[in-house]
């Protein structure tokens, strides 16, 4: 209860919300350029100073305290405080989504927002590794990361990136480990099945699939995304009709398979997929032996709404992935904040719930059944471009473990 009292009367007692715009301002814009930009930021560095110093003399655990009430709002605060209780422990690896989870589509400009930057490079500095989840390429991720976080960051030997899924992962700074195709470990006939796709896919696609839409440069995973802005009306509509293809393409690759049997058997998997099917050719009603069903198992067809339809494999997902950057990063007991916002990122999510290895969070449009688990666990939802609240409560959850 003393921690509890101890926050209640910090937030009651001190203009916590001032003390945070100081802080940000003092993070985020840096004095440069000119005379009066540098003495404007000595003026808000001299006041964050003196705020923080009050509260620093008003607790026995001041310093504490003036650190969290300068990142975190009193309900992030409090939040922090309970998942303490909660867990016992505070979170020591972050597991990150890009897309619709640090940034958003929404925005025009669709780059990370400066606050969450700055919040990843304090904790990165703190000490904690950070892993980027995606499903992007490797070379597009490390292109704007880079870009936002900085080349020392990214190459300091505690930062990792989990690309395409889940094919592989890019760790800088840790010898013949800096970079581990994970694909190379599949079965031959697997990969030979994604060969023959890559190769089939664009030269058979139906004329309007072949103009709207292009091959993600990925290593492994075949991914057809639109030539249109994600999420518009035009995107849903191309991508739902490439899905369709994608799949009667499966049907006619694989041995003693059909269209018809690779529609049914993912429609029954995906209630998103069947909704397409229903909306379009149908749900045919095929039997499927078990040879090509046990086949079919280690596929995964992935259907994201004007994003994208792909080919991965269920042996390669994000779980996966995240595996073998901890290995890397030589995290043993690992405690994480995973964020993310699609199904690959629930695999995630459950992974480390069933390991008592972390906790989750989404942002409020994630998928129905992101949100459903989130809800279930620790309600950490956030808002559109809002990743940093999560951030912020890390941070406070980070210092407040230190107490005694």
């Amino acid at each position: 209860m003393k921690r509890y009292d101890a926050l209640y009367e910090l937030y009651d007692e001190f203009d916590a919300e001032t003390l945070r715009a100081y802080q940000e301002l003092a993070d985020v814009f840096p004095a440069i350029g000119s005379r009066v930009a540098l003495e404007q930021w000595k003026e808000v560095r001299d006041e964050l100073d003196e705020r923080k110093g009050a509260i620093r003399e008003s607790f026995p655990v001041g310093e504490t305290f003036a650190a969290v009430a300068a990142h975190a709002s009193r309900e992030e605060a409090f939040t922090a405080l309970d998942l303490l209780g909660k867990y016992g422990r505070a979170v020591n690896v972050l597991v990150l989504d890009v897309d619709e989870t640090l940034r958003s589509a929404g925005r025009t400009d669709n780059e990370i927002p400066r606050e969450t930057l700055s919040l990843l490079t304090k904790l990165h500095d703190d000490g904690m590794p950070i892993v980027i989840c995606t499903g992007q390429t490797l070379e597009n991720v490390k292109g704007f990361i880079t870009q936002g976080l900085g080349n020392e960051l990214v190459h300091s030997g505690r930062f990792s990136i989990v690309y395409e899924a889940g094919n592989g992962v890019f760790t800088p700074g840790h010898g013949p480990d800096t970079k581990r195709l994970l694909y190379d470990d599949l079965a031959p006939d697997v990969r030979g099945t994604f060969d023959e796709i890559r190769s089939r896919v664009l030269p058979e696609a139906p004329e309007r699939v072949n103009q709207c839409c292009h091959l993600q440069g990925n290593e492994f995973t075949v991914t057809l995304k639109p030539n249109f802005q994600t999420g518009s009306e035009r995107a849903i509509q191309v991508i739902d009709e490439a899905l369709v293809y994608l799949l009667d393409l499966l049907g006619d690759v694989l041995e003693g398979a059909s269209a018809e049997q690779t529609r049914a058997f993912y429609a029954h998997a995906d209630p998103e997929i069947r909704g397409v099917l229903e909306r379009g050719p149908g749900v045919p009603d095929a039997e499927i032996p078990d040879d090509l069903r046990e086949r079919l198992d280690r596929l995964e067809v992935g259907y994201y709404p004007g994003d994208a339809a792909e080919l991965g494999s269920y042996e390669l997902d994000k779980v996966a992935g995240v595996d073998a950057a901890l290995d890397v990063l030589g995290i043993d007991d690992p405690f994480s904040l995973v964020m993310g916002d699609s199904k690959s990122d629930l695999r995630v999510m459950e992974w480390v719930a069933e390991e008592d290895a972390g906790i989750a969070a989404a942002p409020h449009h994630a998928s129905e059944v992101v949100l459903d688990h989130v809800l279930a666990t620790d309600e950490l939802v956030f808002e559109r471009d809002g990743a940093a609240s999560m951030l912020r409560m890390t941070y406070a959850l980070d210092r407040l473990a230190g107490l005694d």
